[in-house]
């Protein structure tokens, strides 16, 4: 699947944008809203990307901003564009918002950066080990909602194919190797498919001997954008929803553990010899 328009990251960069032009008038929240006759708190949905805007809305912000014609024409393009559907939004309310917003910057990332402490991450993760992940974690779901699930994940894993394939760097904590997923069977095969090479995908294996390191507290995700215009992100997930960090200095903190993770990691070469060694162990 090739790097695709993805209506998430053009709502995104259009947010970003309103941002921009707001700060660069040197006016309020509370003073836009008040001309546009909408309250600060929608503006600011508006403003972080948690809201859409319709093009003839947006020419209301473009008008108070004084907006050149050349601008405003891309603005209202990148509108547009944040309007059309997402081939995962055809889930309905399947999927939920946190979970959709990913898999829509997952369509035009550049990169992901993955630190996980005892789960294969979802993009790698084989569809019998996806399988029996959402059983655990969903044991009401019915069968048919859990065979959907599972064909999202799939459907998120073609980014790591075709003409422009996500650049993926993956670091596993030795936990991954030994939490027992559905059976003998699903984990040796999920191991051994972490073991195969591919270009764009690089796994690290952390050992335990590697230490205390800064991400004890949890695992982590970080969606790169080749454009300037498109903030990277940070993503965090819990049992019952999942965070989005996007201030840079977060960004960046994140990023300089990653770095610290992938150093303190088996090289990629190593983390196979250790994935098919304990591929073997459930054998």
């Amino acid at each position: 699947m090739a790097t695709g328009a993805s209506p998430t990251v053009r709502r995104r960069r259009l947010a970003s944008e309103l941002r921009r032009l707001r700060v660069e008038r040197g006016m309020s929240m509370q003073e836009v809203a008040d001309h546009i006759e909408i309250t600060a708190a929608s503006l600011s949905r508006l403003e972080t990307g948690r809201r859409g805007i319709r093009p003839r809305d947006l020419r209301h912000f473009l008008d108070l901003y004084e907006v050149g014609t050349h601008e405003r024409e891309a603005l209202l393009a990148l509108s547009r564009e944040s309007q059309l559907r997402g081939w995962w939004q055809t889930y309905g309310t399947m999927l939920n918002s946190e979970y959709t917003t990913l898999i829509g910057l997952e369509a035009e990332a550049l990169t992901v950066r993955n630190y996980e402490q005892t789960l294969v991450p979802g993009l790698l993760q084989t569809e019998e080990y996806a399988r029996a992940v959402i059983e655990a974690f969903r044991p009401g779901d019915s069968r048919d909602e859990v065979d959907r699930r599972v064909a999202v994940k799939l459907e998120r894993q073609k980014r790591l194919s075709g003409e422009m394939p996500l650049e993926l760097s993956v670091v596993i904590g030795e936990g991954v190797t030994r939490q027992f997923v559905g059976t003998a069977e699903i984990m040796a095969e999920q191991l051994r498919r972490l073991a195969v090479r591919r270009p764009n995908v690089m796994v690290q294996v952390l050992p335990y001997g590697a230490g205390a390191h800064p991400a004890l507290t949890g695992s982590f995700a970080i969606v790169g954008f080749p454009a300037r215009s498109a903030i990277d992100v940070v993503y965090l997930e819990n049992m019952l929803s999942a965070l989005y960090l996007e201030d840079t200095e977060d960004v960046r903190q994140y990023g300089s553990v990653f770095d610290y993770l992938r150093a303190a990691a088996l090289s990629p070469s190593d983390s196979a010899d250790v994935l098919i060694e304990a591929a073997e162990r459930f054998t």
